[in-house]
């Protein structure tokens, strides 16, 4: 099956932006482009105020104006891109992770048409960031240039969802052609590297053997490892992301409540990292 990435498209600047990094994957990786809008307002608006009324609106003129034209502009900066665009009748979150069962990527802007202007992600992106059933690329910020060339940035504590986030970060760098940067925070008075027992000992060891383990499945990837100190992981990380071109995150690493579908860590950089933010889930396509 040749899943799509999809898109989330309402109109918006950041949604638009989101869309131009949509066709980027989908040749990347040379699959089709599927361009997405739900038309009914998350909060119920666009629903018929009658209860007996149970038809749903019909799309509308001017989302179908909009889409024609995004797709016409996209075929255009990627020629070959197979590119589709349709409305459907669903909230803007709930559609994307319903489209995230049968796709190979979702990508949302980080915050689209409404909301506040204090959140910053959209609770459109926060929903399809948490629950997607595939990996979800959230575009941010939308103001200023990402770094092509900057490296793809993971973070390493040893967990299995780290390990998923490693995997997608090398196939990422891979794909993009850039070097792959795995990052391990220490506290800043952490035990030097002289003390095999010690936090930063445990790191180099961490880190060295992540990136042999890397090295073996992709031999013509760079790989580069960097021991970061801070107090808090998420901080060391969104601040490393300033230089990157990516930063990759698992769904839930170490720690947290297992009712919690993004960690602390994980939900920080995608509210806060300078760069857009790729959240891996577990493949709900294996098998």
């Amino acid at each position: 099956m040749n899943r799509p990435v999809v898109v989330g498209v309402d109109g918006s600047p950041a949604s638009l932006v989101a869309a131009a990094h949509a066709a980027q994957a989908a040749a990347q990786r040379f699959r089709p482009l599927h361009l997405v809008h739900g038309y009914l307002h998350p909060l119920g608006y666009g629903v018929p105020i009658n209860p007996y009324d149970v038809g749903l609106p019909e799309p509308s003129e001017e989302a179908r104006k909009m889409l024609d034209e995004t797709a016409a502009d996209l075929r255009g900066r990627w020629p070959g891109l197979t590119v589709e665009a349709r409305q459907v009748a669903g909230g803007p979150g709930a559609t994307l992770v319903e489209e995230s069962r049968r796709a190979e990527l979702v990508v949302v802007g980080s915050r689209g048409l409404g909301g506040f202007a204090g959140l910053l992600l959209g609770s459109v992106s926060t929903q399809v960031a948490g629950h997607a059933q595939c990996p979800v690329l959230v575009v941010r910020p939308t103001d200023r240039p990402v770094p092509a060339a900057g490296p793809v940035l993971v973070g390493v504590d040893g967990s299995e969802l780290a390990e998923l986030a490693v995997g997608h970060a090398a196939e990422e760098a891979a794909r993009r052609g850039v070097p792959l940067l795995l990052a391990h925070v220490v506290p800043p008075d952490a035990p030097s590297a002289d003390d095999s027992a010690g936090d930063v000992g445990t790191a180099d060891r961490l880190l060295t053997e992540t990136a042999e383990a890397v090295r073996r499945r992709h031999p013509e990837l760079a790989v580069s490892t960097r021991a970061l100190s801070a107090a808090k992981p998420a901080q060391a990380l969104v601040e490393a992301s300033a230089d990157a071109a990516l930063v990759v995150v698992g769904s839930r690493g170490r720690g947290g409540f297992a009712g919690l579908l993004l960690g602390s860590v994980s939900q920080a950089l995608v509210q806060h990292a300078q760069c857009p933010v790729l959240v891996a889930h577990p493949d709900a396509h294996a098998g």
